[in-house]
């Protein structure tokens, strides 16, 4: 069970302890059977698991596909000019690069798999949220956990809510403070005056530091839009300058091709 939940349940059942008269009911759950035993979901995450098995080989074979280019390149290194050689190596140093992204698309942290999972258990999770709603008002519960999320209390009863009792204690002080004497009075409110100047100098600073984060982030902005522009530029001249190799490469096969049938002609 969560470490997080066990120590509340501890200090609940402390708090029962001093209140013998009401004990207080607590329940849990377990999110990871619901889910497992919901038809919806279980349909769904299977449809999820066959997208993600077409992901994977997707990406296996534009892995297999770079390890062919570089074995090719190898056998081909001795005959091929430093010329060739270069323009080889940057084409599949560019072919590795997709390959990583389609991978980092798909199952890196804000990949599909990870966006498509969450978008698959949240109406569940609705569902049980309002289930568990139901259930502890018509049983009574006080708190109910669950047990295998970081999260831990799903419900709480309303009553065990000290919010404005904390509020009602603080303004309860504040006000016997005042009752004490006028020199006391005279005290409190200079520091009164005190924490609002200390507040103005305080928002000033945050407002100074909101300021310098969105420069900061303005200029990571602009920085990264030079880097994608200059990244992008590379990339269609990359691009162009493969395909005017590809386009040579075609025409010497074709003019060998040629002369070949020429010289089969000329023979016959």
């Amino acid at each position: 069970m969560n470490k997080n939940i066990f120590k509340i349940l501890i200090i609940l059942l402390s708090v029962s302890a001093l209140h013998a008269q009401k004990s207080i009911r607590v329940g849990y759950i377990d999110m990871e059977y619901i889910l497992e035993n919901v038809p919806e979901y279980q349909e769904a995450q299977n449809q999820l698991d066959n997208r993600v098995q077409d992901w994977k080989k997707e990406a296996e074979q534009k892995l297999q596909k770079v390890t062919d280019m570089r074995q090719k390149l190898d056998n081909e290194r001795a005959l091929l000019t430093a010329e060739l050689i270069e323009d080889r190596e940057e084409e599949i140093s560019y072919m590795e690069q997709q390959a990583r992204d389609y991978q980092q698309k798909r199952f890196g942290p804000n990949g599909d798999y990870i966006i498509q999972k969450k978008q698959l258990v949240r109406p569940v999770q609705d569902q049980v949220f309002a289930a568990v709603q139901e259930i502890a008002k018509l049983r009574n519960f006080d708190f109910i956990f669950d047990r295998t999320s970081e999260i831990g209390m799903i419900y709480a009863d309303q009553q065990y809510d000290v919010s404005d009792l904390v509020l009602r204690t603080i303004k309860r002080t504040a006000n016997r403070k005042q009752l004490e004497g006028k020199e006391e009075i005279q005290e409190m409110e200079k520091k009164e005056e005190l924490s609002i100047e200390q507040e103005e100098q305080l928002t000033e600073r945050e407002q100074m530091i909101e300021q310098r984060k969105k420069e900061r982030d303005s200029l990571a902005a602009a920085r990264k839009k030079e880097y994608d522009s200059i990244r992008s530029a590379k990339q269609a001249e990359f691009e162009a300058r493969r395909k005017r190799i590809l386009e040579e490469r075609q025409r010497k096969r074709d003019s060998i091709v040629q002369a070949r049938q020429q010289k089969n002609d000329t023979i016959n």
